[in-house]
């Protein structure tokens, strides 16, 4: 334990600390003063809304040394499942990129879809994180995290070409900005989306809403207690607030993910990575109801009445995350392999390791029993 002389030292050490920086807060709330008069309140609005979700990488590790194999799985809030693969850091991408196509060269899965609608026909070509790895050299588990971001925005591609026999919102799993394509393949990607969306509305009338939910931003996290002492978003009644591009750039490290098309135009760089614009969204009707970062896709910035009020009515009933969207959370329950669906998936880790072990196969049999982490017995 620190002794009461270093407490007092390091009391005092942090006070002069926040004495010093008090400067940097003033700046923050002079920054985000202007958002409170900016402050809109949410109306609901009655909109069929469906979420899609990817299994989350470390929850869905079969993990059995010296093997690491990831499932790749997509479904939506009404349990469709889009895709079920299972990959691992050392899967030969040529296999891969071939698993996408026919051996005719068309297109067998989303993520071919994708690719041969932008024009790439390697994985390699798709996104400049996902590489071969040289003989010798360590082979580096996080394209597969890549590979599974890739999925979800081509199931998504593919979602946005099916019929609906309503309006619908669309609510993705985070916000709607990657940086994980290469060159300017996600641009040409939102192209083809809006095209797709506006495709639904001239053949059929029917509007196709489509909004990102973060759980996290570093927005949010720079500006929260800004935000508490001026007053923003405190209400008592849902409402939104849209965040200025130059609020957004001081929040990241690289000001590329806070700059969309609107700032493009202005004479800055191209944009690349950016498909929503960020408003930050209290579903609650309390002054201390939680606040979400929202991105709304960036051609529909002028229906962001419509989709955040079609988002409260979801929020409603946001069970066990009090005014979170329902359908994104029923995703996420579909999405998670957990209990006993987890236990069979493991146990095909054990079979296919015994029968390439051929006659040696009894030998994992008695390593199965021995006590993996002998250690955990100091906290029985």
């Amino acid at each position: 334990m620190i002794d009461p002389t270093t407490q007092a030292q390091l009391k005092e050490a942090i006070a002069d600390c926040i004495g010093s920086d008090r400067g940097i807060l003033d700046a923050l709330r002079e920054e985000i003063r202007p958002l409170k008069s900016a402050t809109r309140q949410i109306q609901p609005r009655a909109t069929t809304s469906i979420s899609l979700v990817a299994t989350d990488g470390g929850n869905n590790q079969l993990q059995f040394d010296p093997f690491l194999i990831q499932l790749v799985r997509v479904v939506d809030s009404s349990n469709n499942e889009y895709c079920l693969e299972a990959v691992s850091p050392t899967t030969p991408l040529e296999k891969l990129d071939k698993f996408q196509f026919n051996s005719d060269g068309t297109p067998r899965t989303s993520l071919g879809k994708m690719m041969s609608f932008l024009g790439v026909d390697s994985l390699a070509k798709l996104s400049h994180m996902i590489r071969p790895t040289r003989k010798g050299e360590p082979v580096s588990p996080s394209w597969v995290q890549v590979y599974r971001e890739l999925v979800e925005w081509a199931i998504l591609f593919a979602l946005l070409d099916k019929d609906f026999g309503t309006d619908t919102l669309i609510i993705c799993d985070g916000l709607l900005r990657s940086k994980v394509f290469a060159q300017d393949l996600f641009p040409k990607l939102l192209n083809g989306m809006k095209n797709r969306i506006e495709a639904h509305y001239t053949n059929s009338r029917r509007q196709i809403l489509l909004a990102g939910v973060a759980k996290h931003s570093k927005v949010l996290s720079r500006y929260r207690l800004a935000m508490a002492l001026e007053g923003v978003l405190l209400t008592d009644y849902p409402a939104y607030v849209e965040v200025p591009r130059e609020v957004e750039e001081r929040a990241y490290v690289w000001s590329e993910f806070a700059r969309g098309d609107d700032r493009a135009s202005d004479g800055g760089e191209v944009n690349k990575f950016v498909g929503g614009k960020m408003f930050l969204v209290k579903f609650g009707n309390r002054k201390r109801d939680p606040i979400w970062p929202v991105d709304i896709f960036l051609p529909q910035i002028s229906s962001s009445q419509l989709i955040l009020g079609s988002m409260l009515t979801d929020a409603i009933n946001g069970f066990p995350v009090p005014h979170y969207p329902r359908c994104l959370q029923k995703a996420h329950e579909n999405a998670a392999l957990v209990d006993f669906d987890f236990d069979i998936l493991q146990d095909f880790i054990y079979e296919g390791v015994r029968g390439s072990l051929g006659a040696q196969a009894e030998l994992l049999d008695a390593f199965q029993l021995q006590d993996a982490d002998p250690a955990q017995r100091r906290y029985s």
